[in-house]
């Protein structure tokens, strides 16, 4: 059961039981998320990009890893950047729970937007690599360290930075990231708390890799695409952690942590190309991209923008109560799935 190919059957029941627990552990990660980010001070944006984009990006992780490892390069990319554009979509749902204003009206933090361009940068050196000339050093492409070289450069960058060169204008609908008044978990110590968010990324481990064998049974079963089952179904449980993560966030009121928790796991979620090239021992995972992976990262590339584009201009009550951003990511991902399937 452990190597060989699932039966159909199996396969669903593991994705359907994956996203159940994914939901639970999720919903439980905000409050224990919301309460680290007060007391260990990073704050909800830079404690929501960093620790939980890391959490709710294990089982991502896991899933390309194992893919690549089993030779299905195509299924590994399509997960990493698939995951990447179905997690950006949970601020449409985000957004909807949030029925004062548009989302991106009542949260403004110059950190999501400064994840938001170091995503982009991310997503941008991936595509060069699949362009570049097909080297490997002992089995890894050079765009891989570049990748991870870019992600902790910009980390540091944005922790680092002095103060911010501008704010966004306070309105009466802005949440502004500060300190609950009542601790939740009052009686609990940090430690025990930390304790509890390592042991849900356990769990998460162990669920991206019940989702990749599944995956890797249903192409083989049904005849799908590796695009389309690893950038909508496997990309679809991927994002999970980040959706549920968002919508309760919004509900607790903690509106910057949702974007950060979707922002941050996007940028993790990036690496986790460099995970499946390393893993991946057939030569170089960009360069094993076909045109439907190369599709699916412009694709990320471009929700990514208008996301950006929403945060910046902060529409209060835009198109169907989401604002133009939050309309255009569902269009966008709605035909590019529609494509990816026909």
């Amino acid at each position: 059961m452990v190597t060989q190919l699932w039966p159909l059957w199996l396969a669903v029941v593991v994705f359907l039981a994956a996203g159940g627990v994914t939901v639970v552990c999720s919903i439980r990660l905000v409050g224990l998320g919301d309460t680290l980010a007060d007391r260990t001070g990073w704050g909800e944006a830079l404690f929501g990009a960093v620790f939980f984009g890391l959490v709710t990006s294990l089982s991502g992780i896991v899933m390309t890893a194992a893919t690549a490892a089993a030779n299905l390069p195509q299924l590994a990319y399509s997960n990493a950047v698939g995951g990447i554009a179905v997690q950006t979509l949970a601020i449409v749902a985000a957004d909807a729970a949030h029925r004062r204003v548009n989302l991106e009206y009542a949260a403004a933090s110059e950190l999501n937007l400064l994840f938001g361009c170091l995503l982009i940068v991310l997503l941008s050196t991936a595509l060069l690599g699949s362009f570049s000339p097909e080297l490997t050093v002992l089995g890894i492409h050079p765009v891989s360290p570049i990748m991870v070289a870019f992600y902790f450069g910009g980390l540091k960058l944005i922790q680092g930075r002095e103060g911010p060169m501008w704010t966004a204008v306070v309105t009466r609908e802005t949440r502004l990231d500060r300190p609950e008044e009542d601790d939740p978990f009052g009686t609990r110590s940090s430690k025990s708390l930390a304790g509890e968010f390592a042991a849900i990324a356990v769990v998460a481990v162990l669920g991206g890799w019940a989702v990749a064998r599944a995956a890797e049974s249903v192409v083989t079963m049904t005849g799908l695409s590796e695009g389309f089952v690893g950038g909508v179904l496997m990309g679809g449980v991927n994002a999970l952690p980040e959706t549920v993560t968002a919508i309760t966030a919004v509900r607790r009121g903690a509106l910057t942590l949702a974007v950060a928790a979707v922002i941050g796991g996007n940028s993790l979620d990036a690496l986790n190309l460099v995970v499946g090239d390393v893993a991946f021992r057939g030569g170089s995972l960009f360069h094993a991209a076909g045109t439907d992976q190369l599709f699916l990262t412009t694709v990320a590339l471009l929700m990514t923008a208008v996301l950006l584009g929403g945060l910046l201009l902060r529409q209060r009550l835009g198109w169907w109560r989401l604002g133009f951003d939050g309309v255009l990511l569902a269009v966008i991902y709605g035909g590019t799935v529609i494509t990816l399937l026909y």
